[in-house]
């Protein structure tokens, strides 16, 4: 009889592991939708002329961060939580002796470790959420920056900054969990403001597309090639946005997880797949209605899909539906507000990549900390709970360090030249001076038939 139990226990715990497993696992090709809708998005958000450019800057940003984060940005997110300080966390998850053993690359966890089987899909989920934030970067900046001053842009943020302030906001060990209880669950801070603040900065050494402004300050629309495009890319990052999510919960069971009872946030506080499901769907019915009724713009309409998961994200563990829908319109119904009010300071945000991910990403902290004020922010007994001023504080950092760094490396490589094309190459076009490629041939030779 104890043989047949412990055969029964053994056989669901593999059953268990092989699900968890998969349950990663899965994320990433979902997120991989995020990143083909970004593609569609800013190639249609461009002008024919620069199509494929936009495009091939995104690919090559998501290429590099791979490797970048697997040698350095694994190790950072184990190794600071606590602070700069490189000390060891009160979950014990943290500090350098803990990242040496885990993250480091010639670890037996970096590497095809058969007793291992959560590193790497976690490892894998992360870099998709690095990727994300590179992608949001990318929108904002298309048609006159430099591949190259972009990449290392990109590097910079997904491999280096988004992952600190995952450290500090998106750990058990966080010193922003652990002394404000800040509360993020799905990465509305540590994604989408770190990213939408890491766009400004650039943004503001950057400067506007040629014809962008007249001389008396008032700004012209530009309209990109092809709005259908742009649409569908939008709704394929709401696609990619299940997996996103996914990537946001601790599935029970394996030793790695809280407990073996019941899903959990990355802080280890109970949450169900459920109650996400219910929330992220009113948020972005939300978002929709708010954006459609304050712009009548299909573009603004699909991004205010996007902007009210973003606007919810932070507590969709804790919303009540309802709630959910209200956070995402009032979110969806500022942002064309916000677009308008950066254009008007000259700042060309070709896609409002600040107004959603940035503006939308602080509101949905703040949301937590007015309306779930006292949830336990935490694992545990007597633990600290959510307030607004964590919230707040909490806000302040991931702004500051994703404006900050944004500023400072687009200002150096402005300065060393790499940071802007040529003004003639921007009127001529990007795809036509930096891309061996045509993205309508067919288009650019009208008298020429098919056949001929």
């Amino acid at each position: 009889m104890a043989a047949a139990v412990a055969e029964l226990q053994g056989n669901h715990a593999a059953t268990n592991g092989t699900f968890s497993e998969t349950f990663y696992f899965l994320t990433i090709p979902l997120m991989v939708l995020i990143h083909a809708g970004f593609l569609a998005y800013e190639m249609g958000a461009s002008r024919s002329k620069n199509a494929l450019a936009s495009g091939i800057k995104n690919i090559l940003a998501f290429a590099m961060i791979v490797p970048f984060f697997y040698f350095v940005g694994w190790w950072i997110y184990w190794a600071f939580p606590t602070g700069l300080t490189l000390s060891e966390g009160a979950m014990g998850t943290s500090g350098l002796a803990y990242a040496n053993d885990v993250a480091l690359p010639w670890s037996q966890y970096m590497g095809p470790n058969l007793d291992d089987r959560a590193s790497g899909v976690f490892w894998g989920a992360f870099v998709l959420f690095a990727a994300t934030t590179a992608s949001i970067l990318s929108g904002g900046v298309i048609e006159r920056i430099k591949l190259t001053g972009f990449v290392v842009l990109a590097i910079v943020l997904g491999a280096f900054v988004w992952i600190l302030a995952a450290a500090w906001g998106w750990h058990a060990d966080g010193w922003l969990v652990t002394k404000f209880g800040y509360h993020d669950f799905g990465a509305a801070g540590v994604v989408h403001m770190i990213a939408g603040f890491f766009s400004l900065g650039v943004l503001i050494n950057l400067g506007p597309r040629i014809g962008k402004f007249n001389a008396d300050g008032s700004a012209n629309h530009i309209p990109g090639h092809s709005m259908p495009m742009t649409l569908i890319g939008l709704m394929l990052i709401i696609a990619g946005f299940w997996g996103f999510l996914m990537g946001c919960v601790i599935v029970p069971g394996e030793a790695w997880s809280w407990g073996t009872d019941i899903e959990a946030t990355i802080y280890g506080t109970p949450m169900t797949i459920s109650g996400m499901t219910f929330n992220t769907l009113m948020g972005f019915a939300g978002g929709i209605i708010g954006a459609w009724m304050i712009t009548r713009d299909p573009f603004w309409m699909m991004s205010g899909a996007l902007g009210g998961i973003i606007s919810c994200a932070a507590g969709l563990d804790l919303w009540y539906p309802p709630m959910a829908f209200a956070i995402g319109f009032i979110g969806a119904c500022a942002m064309p507000f916000v677009a308008s009010f950066i254009e008007r300071r000259g700042i060309d945000d070709a896609v409002g990549a600040f107004a959603v991910h940035g503006f939308l990403g602080m509101w949905g902290l703040l949301a937590v900390g007015i309306a779930a004020q006292g949830y336990p922010a935490m694992f545990g007994e007597d633990v600290i709970e959510t307030s607004f001023l964590g919230q707040l504080v909490g806000a302040g950092v991931m702004g500051a360090l994703g404006f900050v760094p944004g500023y400072a490396i687009s200002f150096i490589l402005k300065v060393t030249g790499q940071l802007r094309v040529p003004e003639e190459a921007e009127i001529m076009g990007l795809d036509k001076v930096k891309v061996p490629a045509e993205a309508y041939p067919e288009a650019l030779h009208p008298s020429v038939s098919p056949a001929e």
